[in-house]
């Protein structure tokens, strides 16, 4: 979802797809075919801009000793995941362990805040939860990575990342004069029995189908958002409510000058807090708008939780004190700021999900199994993406493909 920051078009949901790997991503096809503007991002320098809670950087060869070993930290939980899939295909045992398990058998726990700060863009920044609670099997190795790769495509077009979802649906709203999508609609309740489906309307109205595709988040899945008559069987509410729905936010924030370094290796900045998460994960937009003077910081999990309830001029007074620490109180206010509130709004209720700690995968087949003439997708049934945009956009397919021939 896109928005407007001081004449820009920031993102506040989804805003990057990856490229360089050994498959073609198909966000990047259809990016190419609606000439989407983006600019690669650059991580290589990250080491050298992590900012300690007080102020000052710490010195760059202690950060890469870090990342050393949050490294091969990454690579033995890669290696334990293998293994415990192996398990479960030939001795059909179901065995996890949560990410931060895995670090403990490793010897590596997260403890100072630079390890923890280091580890947070390592696993939190990905999955939007901590590692307490994120499954490894289901989670390492990161598949969208080592299939489509790890350049990151960071969309800074005014159309948004909108457009590529724009794209797909213009095939479908241009085959007649008929409506073939609705915009602006809430579904109320959906009923389903042998005979077929209803879809009803907050607005009133009633559509009626052999089939219907369900694609709404998990988090609103777990609310009252949408009523099932008949209600869901057991095993579909429980495969639904035991899975989670992460928070992910991006705060952005514009100013009347830059006073942050700009140029190749600055793209990006971490705060080390005592406090896991707290306001950790700093990128400036100089690379794709140049001149607009845009930081945004992005947090995840509880601390998008806790953020959400307060002001914007509560956030800004915090993220300012955070900008003060680590470049000088003479630094100026923001002109604006804009706080995306993900799990509070009723149509997402969170960013996307992430595979918890000791959740099955004959689990998961539930989740995403159909209930008579109800179907499910999302990104949160693509086992593979999960929690990716590729993931949504291949889930939708799965079960849209027998529906033509049905």
């Amino acid at each position: 979802m896109k928005a407007e920051l001081g004449g820009y078009t920031v993102e506040m949901g989804a805003n990057w797809f990856y490229t360089g790997g050994p498959l073609q991503n198909p966000l990047a096809s259809l990016a190419n075919k609606t000439r989407l503007r983006t600019s690669l991002n650059d991580d290589s320098n990250i080491t050298a801009n992590v900012y300690r809670q007080e102020g000052g950087l710490f010195p760059k060869k202690l950060v890469d000793e870090v990342e050393m070993a949050a490294s091969s930290t990454e690579s033995f939980c890669e290696r334990l995941s293998e293994k415990l899939a192996a398990m479960s295909k030939t001795k059909g045992v179901d065995i996890d362990v949560s990410v931060l398990e895995a670090q403990r058998l490793f010897g590596n726990l997260p403890s100072t805040p630079l390890v923890m700060v280091i580890d947070y863009y390592h696993n939190d920044y990905e999955e939007a939860e901590a590692t307490t609670v994120t499954s490894l099997k289901h989670t390492y190795p990161r598949r969208e990575f080592k299939d489509h790769g790890k350049l990151s495509n960071f969309v800074c077009d005014s159309r948004g990342f909108e457009e590529l979802v724009r794209g797909l649906a213009c095939r479908f709203s241009n085959r007649s004069s008929q409506h073939k999508i609705l915009l602006n609609k809430v579904v109320k309740e959906i009923f389903y029995s042998e005979r077929g489906v209803g879809v009803k309307l907050e607005d009133g109205s009633t559509y009626r189908a052999k089939y219907v595709v369900v694609s709404v988040s998990i988090g609103v899945l777990q609310s009252n958002l949408i009523r099932f008559t008949p209600t869901l069987p057991m095993w579909k509410m429980n495969a639904i409510s035991e899975f989670d729905m992460s928070v992910y936010t991006k705060i952005f924030l514009k100013f009347p000058y830059k006073f942050w370094p700009t140029g190749p290796g600055t793209e990006f900045s971490l705060y080390a807090h005592s406090r896991r998460g707290y306001y950790p994960f700093w990128q400036h937009l100089e690379n794709e708008y140049p001149g607009s003077n845009i930081l945004f910081v992005t947090i995840t999990s509880e601390e998008s939780r806790r953020v959400e309830k307060l002001s914007n001029e509560a956030v800004q007074r915090e993220a300012m004190d955070v900008l003060r620490k680590m470049y000088g109180d003479r630094i100026p206010n923001p002109e604006q700021i804009l706080v995306p509130r993900w799990s509070m709004d009723r149509l997402y209720k969170g960013s996307y999900s992430n595979w918890p700690n000791g959740y099955t995968k004959a689990k998961h087949d539930q989740l995403k199994a159909r209930v008579g003439s109800v179907y499910f997708t999302g990104e949160h049934t693509n086992s593979r993406y999960l929690g990716y945009a590729t993931g949504a956009y291949l889930a939708g397919w799965l079960p849209a493909c027998p529906l033509y021939t049905i």
